[in-house]
C-alpha cells in the first residue's frame, strides 16, 4: 500500500479517541480491536485506538483527535496523504499518577469553582481514556466549562504514553484560560525575525522589567513604566515585533485594534475601552499581560474644540490609564504611523513614557531580513543578498516579503513552461523588481518611477560624467576608500547650462548606476494656493526621501522653485519660504524625529576579522545615510547665494553645448539604430553643427528620417546624407535652439567658476541683455 487518505472524522466517532483504517492495514501492523495507535502527521501526533472501518475499505484513514499535540489544536490536519510508517503501535499500560494542566473557558469558572470540584470533574472526565506525554486531551464534548487537559508528566516516567484508570492519582498542577494558552500557542509559532534585533531587545528591556519584576521597581520607590508607544512607517513590523517580544517575556497579549471599540450610539465606545481593559486586568492575574492597541491614532486623534464622540474617547483612555495602579499586572503597548496625529496628553510620561521608533530598514537589516524571508524558498545560491540589500533602498519588511513572492511566482511561470527546475535566481528577483516598489515612496509627491538609462546612452560629456559619477556611484561602489580618507558623501550637486543638453538625462544616468531611489519633484507638486501648504509638503518630501535613504531627490527646473531673495520683489513670498525650508532641511535642521534604526557601525571591528563584502556592507551604511539633492537649471543666475556654497550644493557642474567630438559622439548614439546609408559622414555633420545642443541633434536626425520617408513616398530603407544636410540648412536658417538662451556665455561662466567661490557666481554672471543680443549677433555671422 503506497499511501492513506485522511478524511474528516465520522460524528459518531467525535470524542471517542477512535482511529478509523481498513481491515489488511490493521492485520498488517499487528493491531487488534483497540489497540493505541501513534499517527504522526506534519504538525504533530495523534493518539488513538484502532478500529475497522465499516465499509472494510482500505486507503483511508479517519481519526479522532482526542489526545493530540498543541500544534493540532489550531490547525488540524485537512487533505493529507500519509505513508503507513507514520502509524505506529505504541504500547499504553495502566498509569499510576498523572500531572496535568487544566485549561477553563472563562476567568470567572477559574476563579469561583473550588479546586476540589475542578478535580473531582477532570478525574471523572479523563476515566478510561490513552494518553501521551506533552499531548492535550479534548473535553469539548462534555459541555463544560472545561475544555482541555495538558499532559505535563505520567508515572511511571519509562513509558511515554499510558492509560488512565480510576485508580489512576490525577494532580493539578495549574488552571489557565483558553485566551492565556491560546495565546502561549501563538507565541511559541512566530517566525523569526530579520534585523528588528536591536529594538526587539530594546522592546524587551522595558516589558521585562515591569512585568517580571515589579518588586525591584518599588524597593526602590520607582513607579513602573505605564506604557510603550511604537512609531514606524506601515510594513515595518510593529506588529510582529511586539508578538514576538510578549511571547519571548511569557506574557499574554490582548490585541485590540482601534476601530473595534468605537460604537454608533453615545457611550458605546467609552463602555468597550473599559471592558478592554478589564479584560487585561482579568489576564494579568493569571500572569504577565501586554494590552496592544493597534492603529492607535485611529482611536486617540487629536482633540479639538467641539465636544465630538473622539474627545470622550480620548479622555476615557487617559482616565483608565492614569487609574493603573500597582497591583494592575499589565502593561500598554500602542502602535501608530502617524504620532503626530496623537493627542499631545498621551505622549508624556506616566502613560506612554517611551517611544520606540522603527524606521525604515538600513543596508544590514535589509540583508537579514532577505535571509529569513527567502529561508523557506529554493534559492539558488548564487543569488546575492548582499547586491539585493543594496538595490532595495527603502523597501521594508512588507515590501522585502512581496519581493520574495513576486520572485518566487517568476520563478513558477517560468517551470510551468517547461525550462528546468523550480529555483528562484537572480534574475527573477530583477524582474520582480520592477513591479515592487517601496511602499513608502507610494504616496510620495512628484514622480518614483525612473525609467533606467545608462552612460553610454549619452554622447560626449565625460568630464560631466566623472563628476557625477564622484558624487553620486562613487560612495556607493567605493565606501571603503571614503571612509580611510575621511570623505563623506556631498549634500547635493547643480547642474546648470543651455536647455537641451542633457542635464535631467545625467541625473537619471546616475541614479541608474547607483541603484539609490529616487525622488523628482516639480513646482506644481509643492506650489499650494494656501499659506504654508508648500512649505509642508517640502518638508514632507524630505522626510520621505531620509526614510528610503541612500535616496537622490531631483529639483529639476530649481529656479523655478527656489528663486534669490535679494531679487525677490515679495520679501515673504513663497519663494523665499520654500528656499528657507529648502536650506533648514539640508543643514538637518528640519529633522524632527529620528527617522533611521539602528546604530553607528563599527568600521574596525575588533577580534575577528569581517569578509570583505561585510565591511563594505557597514561602510556603505556609514558613507550612504543622508539624501543626495541633485537640481538643474539653465538660469544660475537666479538663485540664491546661500544656496550654492559648499556644504549644500557642494559641486556645481556646468554641462556645455556639446563641441565637435561630442556632436560626433552624440550623432553616433542618436543613429545607433537608424538604417543610414554608408554615405552619411557623421563627421561633416558635426562640423557643420556649431552650437548644436543634443536635443538639437537628436531632433535633426528625426527630421532626416521623416524627410526620407515623404521624398521617397514612405519607401525609404535608408537614410541617405543628402536628407541630414537639407534639414541642417533648413535649421541654419532658423538658427539652433541653444543660441537665443546665451549658450555662448556659459564657458565664461565655467572660468569664473574655476578661478572665483561660488558665492560670487550670481554676481559675475550678470550680462545685460544689449552685450547679450551683441554676442548673440556676432557669433552667428560667424
Amino acid at each position: 500500500m503506497t499511501s492513506l487518505r485522511l478524511l474528516s472524522v465520522d460524528p459518531s466517532d467525535r470524542g471517542s479517541q477512535r482511529c478509523r483504517l481498513g481491515p489488511g492495514l490493521m492485520s498488517e501492523l499487528g493491531l487488534s480491536l483497540g489497540s493505541p495507535l501513534l499517527v504522526s502527521v506534519p504538525g504533530g501526533s495523534c493518539l488513538c485506538t484502532a478500529w475497522p472501518r465499516s465499509d472494510l475499505a482500505e486507503g483511508f484513514l479517519q481519526m479522532d483527535l482526542k489526545s493530540s499535540s498543541p500544534g493540532l489544536i489550531s490547525q488540524p490536519p485537512t487533505h493529507l496523504h500519509l505513508a503507513p510508517g507514520h502509524l505506529t503501535p505504541l504500547p499504553c499500560p495502566k498509569l499510576k499518577g498523572v500531572k496535568i494542566t487544566v485549561v477553563v473557558q472563562s476567568f470567572d469558572f477559574k476563579k469561583h469553582t473550588p479546586s476540589r470540584l475542578v478535580h473531582e470533574l477532570v478525574k471523572d472526565m479523563l476515566k478510561g481514556v490513552h494518553v501521551h506525554e506533552k499531548h492535550v486531551v479534548n473535553l469539548e464534548d462534555f459541555d463544560t466549562e472545561i475544555r482541555y487537559v495538558v499532559i505535563e508528566s505520567i508515572n511511571p516516567d519509562s513509558a511515554s504514553a499510558g492509560f488512565i484508570t480510576s485508580k489512576t492519582g490525577v494532580e493539578i498542577a495549574g488552571i489557565q484560560t483558553v485566551r492565556h494558552y491560546r495565546s502561549g500557542l501563538q507565541d511559541q509559532n512566530t517566525v523569526s525575525l530579520g534585523g528588528l534585533e536591536e529594538v526587539s531587545a530594546s522592546l524587551r528591556e522595558m516589558l521585562q522589567l515591569p512585568l517580571l519584576y515589579p518588586g525591584t521597581l518599588s524597593s526602590l520607590g520607582v513607579s513602573c513604566p505605564r506604557g510603550v508607544l511604537l512609531v514606524g512607517p506601515p510594513g515595518v513590523g510593529k506588529t510582529l515585533l511586539v508578538r514576538r517580544v510578549v511571547g519571548e517575556v511569557g506574557a499574554s497579549l490582548v490585541v485590540v485594534r482601534g476601530p473595534e471599540v468605537v460604537g454608533s450610539r453615545p457611550g458605546e465606545s467609552e463602555e468597550a475601552l473599559r471592558a478592554v481593559f478589564q479584560r487585561a486586568r482579568s489576564a494579568a492575574e493569571e500572569g504577565p499581560c501586554v494590552l496592544f492597541l493597534d492603529e492607535l491614532d485611529s482611536l486617540c486623534p487629536r482633540r479639538t474644540g467641539s465636544s465630538t464622540p473622539e474627545n470622550r474617547l480620548v479622555a476615557q483612555l487617559l482616565t483608565l490609564m492614569d487609574g493603573m495602579n500597582r497591583s494592575d499586572r499589565f502593561l500598554i503597548v500602542g502602535a501608530t504611523n502617524r504620532p503626530d496625529s496623537l493627542d499631545p496628553a498621551l505622549r508624556r510620561p506616566g502613560r506612554f513614557d517611551r517611544e520606540v521608533v522603527i524606521g525604515a530598514p538600513t543596508l544590514q537589516q535589509r540583508k537579514a531580513i532577505l535571509s529569513v524571508l527567502c529561508a523557506r524558498l529554493p534559492v539558488c545560491p548564487t543569488v546575492d543578498m548582499a547586491e539585493l540589500a543594496q538595490r532595495t533602498s527603502g523597501y521594508v519588511g512588507a515590501d522585502l516579503s512581496a519581493l520574495c513572492r513576486e520572485a518566487a511566482m517568476s520563478a513558477i511561470r517560468e517551470n510551468s513552461k517547461g525550462s528546468g527546475e523550480q529555483a528562484v535566481r537572480m534574475k527573477h528577483f530583477q524582474e520582480a523588481l520592477k513591479l515592487v516598489r517601496p511602499s513608502c515612496l507610494r504616496s510620495s509627491l512628484g514622480r518614483t518611477e525612473l525609467s533606467p538609462v545608462s552612460w553610454e546612452r549619452i554622447g560626449g560629456l565625460d568630464e560631466v560624467k566623472l563628476k557625477l559619477r564622484q558624487s553620486i556611484e562613487w560612495p556607493m561602489r567605493f565606501p571603503e576608500a571614503f571612509v580611510r580618507l575621511g570623505l563623506s558623501r556631498p549634500r547635493g550637486v547643480l547642474l546648470y547650462g543651455p536647455p537641451g543638453c542633457a542635464k535631467t538625462t545625467l541625473v537619471r544616468a546616475a541614479a541608474t548606476s547607483s541603484h539609490s531611489a529616487f525622488l523628482s519633484v516639480s513646482g506644481a507638486d509643492l506650489y499650494s494656493p494656501y499659506v504654508g501648504d508648500s512649505e509642508k509638503a517640502l518638508a514632507q518630501l524630505f522626510r520621505q526621501a531620509r526614510a528610503c535613504a541612500p535616496c537622490v531627490l531631483f529639483l529639476d527646473e530649481i529656479d523655478s522653485l527656489i528663486g534669490s531673495r535679494s531679487s525677490s520683489q515679495t520679501p515673504n513670498g513663497v519663494h523665499t519660504r520654500l528656499l528657507s525650508v529648502l536650506l533648514n532641511e539640508m543643514d538637518g535642521v528640519g529633522l524632527k524625529t529620528l527617522e533611521r534604526r539602528g546604530t553607528e557601525k563599527i568600521l574596525q571591528p575588533e577580534g575577528a576579522e569581517e569578509s570583505h563584502t561585510q565591511e563594505q556592507l557597514d561602510c556603505q551604511e556609514v558613507c550612504n545615510k543622508d539624501v543626495m539633492v541633485v537640481a538643474a537649471t539653465n538660469r544660475p543666475d537666479c538663485l540664491d547665494s546661500a544656496l550654492l556654497r559648499p556644504g549644500r550644493l557642494d559641486h556645481l557642474i556646468y554641462v556645455p553645448p556639446p563641441d565637435q567630438q561630442a556632436r560626433l559622439a552624440i550623432l553616433k548614439v542618436c543613429t545607433h539604430s537608424m538604417p543610414v546609408d554608408a554615405d552619411v559622414c557623421l563627421e561633416d555633420l558635426a562640423t557643420k553643427t556649431t552650437l548644436y545642443s543634443g536635443a538639437d541633434l537628436e531632433n535633426l536626425c528625426k527630421e532626416a528620417a521623416l524627410l526620407a520617408l515623404q521624398e521617397e513616398n514612405m519607401e525609404a530603407s535608408v537614410i541617405k546624407h543628402t536628407y541630414f544636410l537639407q534639414k541642417l540648412c533648413l535649421s541654419t536658417c532658423l538658427s539652433p535652439r541653444t543660441a537665443p538662451n546665451a549658450a555662448y556665455i556659459r564657458p565664461a561662466h565655467r572660468m569664473l567658476r574655476r578661478e572665483t567661490p561660488s558665492s560670487s557666481l550670481r554676481q559675475q554672471v550678470r550680462i545685460s541683455n544689449a552685450s547679450l543680443l551683441l554676442m548673440t549677433c556676432r557669433l552667428l555671422h560667424h
